[in-house]
This record gives C-alpha cells, structure tokens and sequence, in this order.
C-alpha cells in the first residue's frame, strides 16, 4: 500500500487512508494504540458538534463534521476487520437489508400501505417492537417494552425514551396538568429534604433526579424536545451572561468586581433589550 492511497471511489480511498494509518508497518503511532472503548468517546463528541452545525445553520461546518462521524465508522470497521470479525461492506449490507425490511410500503409487497408520516412511525416502531422481541427469545431473555433504550445515552434523552416505550403499554399520564401536579410534588420532597437539619446528599440527588425525569415527561407530553430547550436556554444564558461582561468592561471591571445585585440588574437590562428585539 502506497503512503498516499487513491482510488476510483472516494470511500475506497477513505478505507485504504484509514488501513494505513493502522498499519504496524509506518501507520499512525496514535491510531495503532486505539481501541473500540477509546475510541466510543470521540464518536459521542463528533456525534454532538455534527448537531452543532446543524443548531448554528453552518452546512459548510455540517458537511466537515459529517465526514468526521463517518471516519468514526470507518474506524471501528478497520479494527473489526483485523480481529476477523466484520468490515465495512458487512456494515453498508447489514443496513441496507434492514432499511429494506422495515419500510415495506417501499421495498416490498406493502407499497403504498402507508398514509402519512405518523402511520409510518408506527410501523417502524412496530417493526423494531418484532425485531427487539425476536433478539430476546434468540438469547433466552424475558422481553421488556424497556428493551434497546441503550444506558449510555444523555440521561435527558434516555429518560424521554423511557417514557415512550411505557406509554406504547399505556403506563402513562392521560394529561399535561397531571404531569404539573406531580412537578409541584416533586418540588415540595426535594424541599422538605432540603430542610433537614442534616440533609442526605443521596436523597437530595434522588429527590432531584424525579424532578428532572418529571419535568422531561412534560416535555414529551408538550411535544418539546427536553435537550433542544435546555441547549436554547443555555444559549440564552450564555448570551446574556456574556453581555453582562461586556457592560461591565466599559467600565474596566469584571463579574468578581461587581456585586450581586448590579448583575442581576444587567441581566434583567440585557433580558429587556431582546425583548425588544423580536
């Protein structure tokens, strides 16, 4: 293998680059020492600054954060590939038949079967539901409506998706209001722990945690995507907070110079300005 690969096909060119640089004969010192549990991190960092990209409305960005995530992919086909296990054509395969299978209504016998975009949701779901079920009796396990909602996900995310699959059994509130009352709940434990002469660390973060799962099933019921609300509002803080600073340099001083009610008198100031603003 030249040090310098080209092939007809960019992928081609793309796995041979990256079989070089795992080549003990002069690869990369670096991507030699790696590994599928090093390597997971950088994915989960590639995955978020892909949404990143998409969030600023930056395509050019967008388009080098995609080829970073799909290097990811690449390199874990090239370390299965040198254990004997899969390479990269058994992944583009393995998800091509399984694009193939779950949308029927395209591939196969059930053309035109669905309506709209809600309809084809629900067979999707059922078809992962028939997919999820047949992996648990192929490995001797009891099947849960829980199953598949993997742990390593945001635990923001992870909790919505809970959600969901309990609801799809009807383990769910039939209202928004209820899901307030039980917020207010929540609150008042967290309180009441809080207000202990010698408060338990372990229970207040167990009182916090039914707050925060309360408050990301509201979120589902409202139909508000839990992560994307709280990424706007730490926008906004961080906007504002910045804003702060930068009123207070025109008078060469900084946050640790300023008491706390002149903040928060700017931040009501600069809340007011993009008020005005919209």
């Amino acid at each position: 293998m030249t040090d310098r690969p080209s092939a007809t096909a960019p992928i081609d060119r793309l796995l041979a680059i990256m079989a070089k640089l795992r080549d003990p004969d002069g690869g990369c010192p670096w991507d030699l020492e790696q590994d599928f549990p090093t390597i997971a991190p950088h994915t989960i960092e590639e995955a978020y600054e892909v949404a990143d990209a998409i969030e600023q409305g930056d395509m050019a960005a967008l388009k080098e954060e995609l080829g970073d995530l799909l290097f990811q992919v690449v390199f874990y086909a090239q370390m299965a590939s040198e254990r004997g296990l899969w390479d990269f054509n058994d992944i583009t395969t393995a998800l091509s038949d399984k694009m193939v299978r779950r949308h029927p209504h395209v591939f196969g016998e059930e053309v035109g079967a669905v309506a709209d975009a809600t309809d084809q949701v629900r067979n999707w779901e059922a078809q992962k539901a028939g997919e999820r079920a047949a992996k648990a009796a192929a490995s001797g396990a009891k099947a849960s409506a829980l199953d598949g909602v993997i742990s390593g996900l945001p635990a923001l995310t992870r909790a919505v998706k809970l959600q969901k699959r309990a609801a799809r059994v009807g383990f769910d509130w039939t209202q928004a209001k209820e899901i307030l009352d039980k917020i207010e709940e929540e609150i008042g434990e967290l309180r009441a722990e809080m207000e202990h002469a010698a408060p338990e660390q372990a229970r207040m973060q167990d009182e916090l945690g039914d707050l925060v799962f309360a408050l990301a099933n509201l979120a589902r019921h409202i139909d508000v995507d839990p992560e994307t609300a709280l990424r706007g509002t730490n926008a906004k803080f961080e906007r504002r907070f910045r804003q702060i600073e930068a009123w207070l340099a025109e008078g060469g001083r900084g946050p640790g110079d300023a008491t706390l009610e002149e903040m928060e008198a700017l931040w009501q100031k600069a809340k007011g300005l993009e008020r005005q603003s919209k």
